[in-house]
């Protein structure tokens, strides 16, 4: 048997030239499209997304109100609104944050994701003082979900890091 990404090949070059030579070309071009249909993305994905934009409000669809979020440097929230609470912090003192999602492991109602965290601390935050000095640091999210959304989650973080690039 073909793999998939043979098949979008052989569909891709077949549609290019505006021919379908057999049947077998268009049952692969339909697979192709099987293959295609994008899902949503992880709860997770789209908490950090939403959270890097200043979104907060989207954060409606993606945490429980009763959410519980474990986070380093005293930043755990114990509600939904806590939580935007801490997001609209970050992004006032580091304008550029960013959670660059390296990869995600879904099994049922648990989400796991590497993530490197990279910005620019302008203002303190976390115990941290504003440098104005950019860092990276990585991260690991694991997030329990009910009916959809995120009702757990703990952000485990190397902030150690953060003190080490903040020196001069």
């Amino acid at each position: 048997m073909r793999n998939a990404s043979d098949a979008v090949r052989r569909c891709d070059n077949a549609t290019s030239h505006r021919q379908i030579r057999s049947r077998s070309a268009a049952d692969e071009c339909n697979l192709r499209d099987a293959v295609a249909v994008k899902q949503p993305a992880p709860v997770v994905v789209r908490w950090l997304e939403a959270g890097d934009r200043g979104d907060v409000d989207q954060f409606d669809d993606l945490l429980h109100a009763d959410a519980v979020i474990h986070a380093p440097r005293g930043l755990s929230t114990d509600s939904r609104d806590a939580e935007k609470s801490v997001w609209l912090a970050a992004i006032a003192a580091m304008p550029d944050l960013r959670h660059e999602v390296q990869e995600v492991v879904v099994d049922g109602d648990t989400e796991m994701a590497r993530v490197v965290v990279t910005g620019t601390l302008v203002a303190e935050f976390g115990g941290f003082p504003g440098s104005g000095r950019s860092f990276h640091m990585d991260q690991a999210v694991i997030c329990h979900l009910r009916d959809g959304k995120i009702i757990e989650a703990w952000e485990i973080a190397d902030v150690g890091s953060l003190s080490d690039q903040d020196q001069p």
